[in-house]
């Protein structure tokens, strides 16, 4: 009893104690998968699609495809396994439209970047410059830069729309121009039209090399995608069969298939990842 009254007692004491001390407060978790997807939305210019909403659709698409499949070849173990891929199909679709976009915004930064500096040549304004872009900018950048022009005149705080500009625009040559603009409104400098001239020859070299060794990796890329569809074509026609139906309904049959889909996954991912060039990092976000 003496040995209850005591822990009781030194426990209340404990919890006296600990309320004296403020507790920190909890950052809430962060779902770095969401943010990746959120991030592929934004590079493949879908701003409408939440990451709740492309999550559906996935859902959508894999039952549409196992459906389609099961209809075309009356294989449930096929149409099942085809499913399962289905909910990555979009993931892959939107990753491809990112990379397409990326591509070309490299090659239009740099007219970007001489657009800036004539302006600024001419006498205008860093703000006045950008704003600029909206009318005489690449036709595919001038929305984002129209929503700057909105933002910073209804702020007047161009750091904050430059940031707002950097995150709608999500591309990794926009955060290096952006953090340039910014240091040099903050610090100052005579050199902003050297620096933009030396940049834009930067970024035009860059652009013209990454085309010529994509251009080369392409056969590869193409190579990779039909020795994978291949084996899967051909087991669709052999479906026309019933013996072969019978055969692959079977559960021998499912973990055929599912070691034929993990082999071919395997193999592609790694055949893409040996040529696949270095992407480029965004900075500061």
């Amino acid at each position: 009893m003496n040995i209850i009254l005591g822990l009781t007692l030194g426990i209340g004491v404990f919890l006296i104690w600990l309320s004296c001390w403020e507790q920190p407060a909890k950052e809430p978790r962060k779902n770095t998968f969401d943010s990746k997807i959120r991030l592929l939305l934004h590079q493949a210019d879908v701003h409408r699609v939440s990451a709740k909403m492309f999550y559906l659709i996935s859902i959508c698409f894999a039952l549409f495809l196992g459906l389609v499949i099961f209809a075309l070849t009356a294989l449930y173990n096929l149409a099942l396994l085809s499913t399962c891929l289905g909910c990555i199909a979009p993931w892959m679709m939107i990753r491809q439209r990112a990379k397409k976009r990326v591509a070309l915004m490299r090659e239009l930064w740099p007219d970007v970047v001489d657009h800036l500096r004539s302006a600024i040549r001419a006498g205008l304004s860093l703000p006045e410059a950008l704003m600029q872009l909206q009318y005489r900018g690449p036709e595919e950048l001038r929305p984002s830069f129209e929503q700057f022009s909105a933002d910073y005149r209804s702020t007047g705080e161009f750091v904050a729309s430059l940031n707002r500009l950097k995150e709608r625009l999500s591309d990794p040559t926009a955060d290096n121009i952006v953090e340039a603009l910014k240091v040099t409104r903050e610090v100052g400098g005579t050199d902003l039209s050297k620096l933009l001239g030396t940049l834009s020859e930067f970024l035009r070299e860059n652009a013209r090399t990454r085309s010529e060794l994509e251009a080369r990796q392409s056969w590869t890329i193409n190579a990779a995608k039909l020795a994978v569809a291949a084996p899967w074509v051909v087991l669709c026609l052999m479906a026309t069969q019933p013996g072969t139906v019978h055969i692959y309904n079977s559960f021998s049959g499912f973990m055929v298939m599912l070691s034929g889909l993990i082999i071919s996954i395997i193999a592609y991912r790694l055949m893409l990842k040996l040529g696949e060039l270095p992407e480029e990092k965004r900075v500061l976000v």
